[in-house]
């Protein structure tokens, strides 16, 4: 593990570089408080040497055959599997989450890279022969060129393999920006990479913040740009972008809903309901935060998910038995805080109280205990505002309709799901829930590396997603040829 000493180093062009960056940061496990390393807050240069790098390298690599560009990919993902417990507790080290969960993320890091191996099939067009006597036409798809991801602290491996896999299997060159909270995953990540042999300048690696973001945002060589993080930062990104000619995806922020019907099964509902809402401390843009029971479910569902709340066990990822970390840092803690005192100052109950618990052995830990709210006002900021800690606010209504109704009202769609042992019940939601991400009798909707990661309204800007096919749409541009070929033959007809 990189120790607090040791500086976290760029990669640009198949070297790794010390920043001349005037400023760093320290990197922090939100556990124990304890430095494991420092960042660079890489000046705009560092981001036009890689985008150098990757338009040199673009050149070639463009050129190189979809089966043999993939063949670094089933390297790659050998290499994430032999160390994939190494990485896991990378994760757990400078995130917080559990080594289970950081488990969960690493495997759908290779998912993505499995799937982003069958190219040669996914990046296919399409042809027409005849279209008028003895013209043909056809569509082919060739790389949009250099892309970039800025992404996130709560997934410092998943998220940045929603895309790049997929962009160099489709010939294009690569930058990632890891959040300055979170670098030292793909530190180690990028080590694999190197002993892939993929040729220098298709994958770079910058780290730093906003001044290195701004520069990605304003190159005019990079592309694509790729984004996950809060609302406001994917409508600035979006739109920056957008207006020097990029294209562009923005995931934003959530607030995701979840229904239980009367009939549903409460106790696997309560289990399932925990493990979303209190999960990865309810960092992730799948978190369930607002529970909405309806008619009978009400009183049933509040008592189990108060238990739930109480029984989880919190602490250091990396302990046995631990089902809940930190969250990544004090102004995070102070900031969820906050949000639950808002709560109770709008009216409502306070069921399960975690701000400010003593986790023994881990006193300087950035810790909350799930937490849950009744009888939260639809019309008040806790029920409108993403939260991003594990706090769950509890609403009630009397019919299907009216929860659909709440659902629909709010300004995200990233997420909503269903509890309910009716098919009825589950077609009418599915079809009117105005969401990208939809379950049903599952707490989070996360989909599988082929289909595309959904978010609509101010859950996303931009038109396609991550992951799958979208990926392959995104990094690719679309190129119609029409052609007649004359000649002694062709007179004949």
């Amino acid at each position: 593990m990189t120790n607090a000493e040791e500086k976290i180093l760029n990669y640009i062009g198949g070297e790794w570089r010390e920043s001349s960056a005037s400023e760093y940061l320290d990197v922090v496990n939100p556990a124990t408080a304890e430095v494991l390393g420092r960042v660079p807050l890489s000046p705009p240069e560092e981001v036009e040497q890689a985008a150098q790098a990757a338009a040199e390298a673009f050149v070639e690599w463009r050129r190189v055959p979809p089966v043999d560009r993939v063949q670094y990919l089933f390297k790659l993902k050998d290499l994430l599997e032999q160390h994939f417990d190494d990485l896991a507790r990378t994760i757990t080290m400078e995130c917080g989450k559990t080594l289970d969960e950081a488990r969960g993320e690493m495997r759908r890091v290779v998912e993505n890279v499995g799937v982003a191996c069958g190219i040669p099939t996914l990046m296919q067009g399409y042809n027409l022969e005849d279209i008028a006597r003895g013209i043909d036409e056809f569509m082919i798809r060739q790389p949009v060129g250099i892309g970039a991801v800025i992404a996130p602290f709560n997934f410092p491996a998943m998220i940045p393999f929603w895309f790049m896999p997929y962009a160099i299997a489709c010939g294009n060159t690569y930058i990632v920006k890891p959040s300055e909270k979170v670098p030292l995953t793909m530190q180690k990540i990028f080590r694999l990479i190197e002993q892939t042999g993929l040729p220098k300048g298709v994958v770079n690696l910058v780290n730093g913040a906003r001044e290195t973001v701004d520069a990605i945002l304003d190159h005019p060589d990079i592309r694509a740009i790729s984004f996950v993080g809060s609302t406001p930062v994917a409508k600035y990104i979006y739109s920056r972008s957008a207006a020097n000619g990029k294209r562009v995806q923005c995931q934003g922020g959530a607030k995701n809903p979840i229904l239980i019907l009367p009939d549903a099964d409460m106790e696997m509902t309560t289990r399932i309901v925990a493990d979303s809402a209190f999960g990865s401390a309810g960092q992730r843009c799948l978190a369930a935060s607002l529970a909405v029971t309806v008619g009978e479910a009400g009183e049933t569902f509040t008592e189990a998910i108060a238990e739930a709340a109480r029984s989880r066990r919190v602490g250091y990822g990396l302990d046995p038995g631990v089902e809940m970390g930190p969250v990544i840092t004090p102004q995070s803690k102070a900031r969820i805080e906050a949000l639950i005192e808002k709560g109770i100052e709008e009216g409502a109950e306070i069921v399960v109280d975690g701000r400010n618990p003593v986790i023994p052995g881990y006193e300087r830990g950035n810790f909350i205990r799930p937490t849950v709210l009744w009888d939260v006002p639809p019309e008040g900021e806790i029920a409108r505002t993403e939260i991003f800690g594990p706090v769950l606010g509890l609403m009630h209504v009397e019919t299907i309709e009216d929860a659909i109704e709440l659902v629909n009202s709010g300004r995200y769609g990233n997420m909503a799901c269903l509890f309910t042992s009716s098919g009825a019940a589950a077609r009418k939601f599915r079809y009117e829930a105005q969401a990208g991400n939809i379950g049903i009798n599952i707490g989070v909707a996360a989909p599988m590396a082929f289909f595309p990661f959904s978010g609509w309204r101010e859950s996303f800007f931009g038109d396609l997603h991550g992951q799958g096919k979208d990926a392959v749409e995104f990094f690719t541009q679309k190129k119609v040829v029409i052609e007649r070929w004359l000649g002694e033959w062709s007179r004949k007809f």
